[in-house]
Parts: structure tokens; sequence; C-alpha cells
């Protein structure tokens, strides 16, 4: 994959020779930490010297399938009344400020489906470090172009008038979305390029190829799906996608087109794997994307370009 490291933050150079032989050692102790990356000596520091956008502790397999990450929660609730190109919505953040800004996901719920079909993403993603945004869009029935500019508006109005724009790098966003949601985050990455993060969920599309994308995209397919079946949707959409790409088809195992409308730890744990690795360049999550995860009871099928270079 594609280089996503963030350019390193230079370290401030030490100062002062220190006359006496303890001033020394000091200095040589505090050259040593900074060399090797240490908070203090023993200690493991953070990484945000090398990757300014890095949140949150090393990640684990137990912290990514977790129901909720190291963040706490808040949400506010953004009225159909208050906007006029989009249907509202809720949108989740870390509660604390502590770390700065956060990346930022507008997530589209499928055909006849409101925001309470995909909420579950909400708090799951927030608490791992991410603003998210789950909408309602002008109508149930909005077919997948409507639903591209829907979540492009509501990333518009996140970083741009919301009550928590300041927490927000308007740098670093993404989309997802279920079903006609699905094919409307493809499109609104195909409009948009510049987003960070793509992750199609079980999408249905009239248009089957994407060679124009530049998001690194992640499409979720159901072997089960008989409503946009992944032989008709999901495949030959990550088959046309450009071979260059970043890119990962995770097809679910004994599951139904309607698998991301309610909890689900194999989504959760793919997607938020992806984020932080492509919003926020972190790469200490490319161990769950890369060596390809491998058939199971959960996974029917990965495929993905792997390895990855960072």
């Amino acid at each position: 994959m594609r280089n996503g490291t963030a350019p390193r933050t230079p370290r401030p150079a030490a100062h002062g020779r220190g006359r006496r032989g303890a001033n020394r050692f000091a200095v040589a102790l505090a050259a040593l930490a900074a060399t090797v990356g240490l908070g203090t000596l023993g200690t493991p520091g953070a990484h945000a010297a090398d990757n300014p956008y890095e949140r949150g502790p090393a990640p684990t397999n137990a912290s990514i399938e977790a129901q909720r990450g190291p963040y706490a929660v808040s949400q506010t609730t953004v009225s159909q009344l208050a906007v006029s190109s989009f249907g509202g919505g809720t949108i989740y953040y870390p509660t604390s400020t502590s770390d700065g800004t956060f990346g930022a996901v507008a997530v589209s719920p499928g055909y006849t489906g409101t925001q309470s079909t995909i909420s579950w993403l909400g708090p799951r993603l927030a608490s791992q470090g991410f603003v998210v945004f789950t909408i309602d869009t002008l109508s149930t029935l909005d077919q997948p172009d409507s639903r591209a500019r829907q979540l492009l508006a509501a990333l518009d109005y996140l970083t741009q008038s919301s009550s928590v724009r300041g927490r927000v790098d308007s740098s670093r966003l993404g989309v997802m979305g279920h079903s006609m949601g699905g094919g409307g985050s493809l499109e609104a990455a195909r409009t948009r390029p510049s987003l960070q993060a793509a992750i199609p969920l079980t999408p249905w599309h009239l248009d089957k190829t994407w060679p124009e994308l530049r998001t690194p995209t992640l499409i979720v397919g159901a072997d089960g799906d008989s409503v946009a079946s992944v032989s008709s949707h999901a495949e030959p959409f990550y088959g046309s996608l450009p071979s260059s790409l970043d890119r990962a088809y995770l097809e679910l195992n004994n599951a139904n087109h309607f698998a991301p409308i309610s909890s689900n730890t194999t989504i959760a744990k793919y997607s938020v794997s992806w984020l932080k690795r492509f919003i926020d360049n972190d790469t200490r999550y490319e161990q769950f994307l890369c060596p390809l995860p491998r058939p199971s009871t959960a996974i029917e099928e990965y495929r993905g370009n792997c390895p990855h270079t960072s």
C-alpha cells in the first residue's frame, strides 16, 4: 500500500553542554530517550512525534473488537429543520479535547432505512477516536447518487457549521454507507477524491465499474446477500477498482444484506482498522489488514493489496 506515514515532526535540539557530570548525564539520557522514542527510560512513548494524527493507545485484537474503545463519547443531534441538503442526523464524538482534532466519517443508511439502522456505528467508531455523523437522507427512497451528495453535504456541515467543527480535522474525512448508502459512498469518493477512506457495506449500485476512485476503499459483502448479491455488486465493484489503489474486499460468512444494520464485530474490527490506517495514517493498524485475514467462521473471503508498504 501507499506510504501513509505523516511527515516527521522535528524534535527540539538539546541546549547547553552541562558543565557538571550530572548535567551531562541528564542531557545524554534525554537524548537517548528522544532517539529511541521513550517518554521516560524504559517506558514506551507515543508515536505522535512521528505521526501527529495518531490517536489512542497501541491497538490489540481485543481493543478493536470491543464494543467501546478508549474514548468516552458524547453526542449531539442535528435537526432536519436545521439543514436543507440532507436529512439531519446524530454526531458522535470523543468527549475529551486533550488529543486535539480527530478525523471524521459520515455514514448513510440504505434504501427505506433511517439513521437508526446504522446508529450502532456512531458510538462504536467514535470511541476509537473519530467524529462520526450518522445521517438521515432527504427521502428513504433516495438513490445512491443522491445519497452521495448528502454524505458530502453532511461532511461539509460537520466541518464548517456544526457545534463540534473545532474538534474535526477537515483534511481527514471518510464515508461509509449501507446498501444504496454503500453505493453512495462509492459515488462520494468518486466525486471527492480527497476523501481518505470509503467503506461501502453490502453496497448496491447500477454502475458496476469504479476505475476512477483514488480513495482507499474497503468493500464489505455478505455471502448470503439476496438483495445486492456479491456476484452482481460487491465483487465487480472491488474488481473494477485500480489495482494500484489501497483496496480490500471482505465477504462476511453466513450473513445477509442486512448484516450491517446491527452490531457486528467483524464489520467494526475491519472498519476501525481501515479508518485508522487511512484517515489517521496509523500504521499500528496494518497488523490487522496484512497479512490478509484468512477465512473463518466470520469471514468467507478476504482480498486486498498486501503486503502494505509504509
